[in-house]
């Protein structure tokens, strides 16, 4: 009896809740902590980086080399002896190491916040102390490419697309795009019944076309045979021998030797035959005006 009594007077009801009370704030503590990524129970080195501009960068914010998370945010510090400098503590795998020349990279995302990245210098071998303050950049996210870069050029673009949209509404409302529309469609009316007209005539004269087309080339393949038929070497002689002939003929009427040359290249022989001619016909008329001239009649 003595023994409970005693157990009851350390632990009353008031000395039990402040027990359960403790143990559910160290609960709650760490519970926070888990869920911000902090585990309090893995040991961790603790490195500094200085930023001049932590936008988004939230404590707890995970930290990453090569995609794997290796640590968290610890806290975020503003140096206020030095005007643009921002302090931010991480803490790292204990078996986490970083070489130096190495630098931490702030990386914004869409909906995900910021986030570091280790970019290690894997061509040294000599390592950073535990405690040693890193270079911090920041890579441009995609929101500040967007308000920086991208919108202002929407800016720019809009009096251009409102004076487009004007010109594009002018154009819609113009009476000769109504009229353009209604040729377009005859147009394409007319095209249509070309298109039937050329089917129908696909249809009905193309056949005969092509029948005629078959028996024509049946009957130059007809040709073709009997032209091969034809002693051609033959023909090709007798033409030769003509032409020869005809060569022959040629140079006896340009020579001189013979009476068809001498009458068509000897010009003094041409000169007395037109002469004798034109005697041969003053005489004739002279006879027909003057016959008793030349006929005498006596009579005994």
């Amino acid at each position: 009896m003595n023994y409970q009594n005693k157990m009851k007077k350390y632990f009353s009801r008031e000395v039990i809740i402040g027990i359960i009370t403790i143990i559910s704030l160290f609960i709650l503590y760490f519970g926070i902590n888990y869920l911000k990524g902090v585990n309090l129970f893995k040991p961790s080195n603790h490195y500094y980086i200085k930023f001049d501009n932590v936008t988004d960068l939230q404590k707890s914010s995970p930290v990453y080399v090569d995609g794997f998370k290796v640590g968290v945010v610890n806290s975020i510090e503003y140096d206020y002896t030095k005007v643009g400098s921002i302090i931010a503590q991480i803490n790292l795998d204990k078996k986490m190491k970083i070489q130096q020349g190495s630098y931490v990279e702030l990386t914004s995302g869409l909906t995900t916040g910021a986030s570091l990245h280790l970019r290690l210098n894997t061509y040294v071998s000599v390592y950073c102390e535990v405690g040693d303050t890193l270079n911090g950049n920041i890579k441009i996210g995609m929101m500040d490419y967007i308000s920086g870069k991208v919108l202002p050029e929407i800016e720019n673009m809009i009096p251009k697309i409102d004076s487009i949209l004007t010109g594009l509404q002018y154009v819609v409302n113009h009476p000769a795009l109504s009229q353009s529309l209604t040729y377009i469609e005859k147009t394409t009316s007319n095209l249509e019944k070309t298109t039937a007209q050329l089917n129908q005539v696909m249809r009905g004269d193309v056949p005969v076309i092509l029948s005629n087309f078959k028996t024509i080339s049946s009957e130059l393949a007809a040709v073709s045979i009997e032209l091969n038929s034809l002693d051609i070497e033959a023909t090709y002689s007798s033409i030769n021998k003509t032409l020869s002939d005809v060569e022959k003929l040629s140079e006896k009427l340009n020579s001189k030797d013979n009476n068809v040359g001498l009458l068509l290249n000897d010009r003094n022989l041409y000169d007395n035959l037109n002469t004798t001619i034109i005697n041969a016909s003053d005489l004739l008329q002279d006879i027909k005006k003057n016959p008793k001239n030349y006929v005498h009649f006596s009579i005994w």
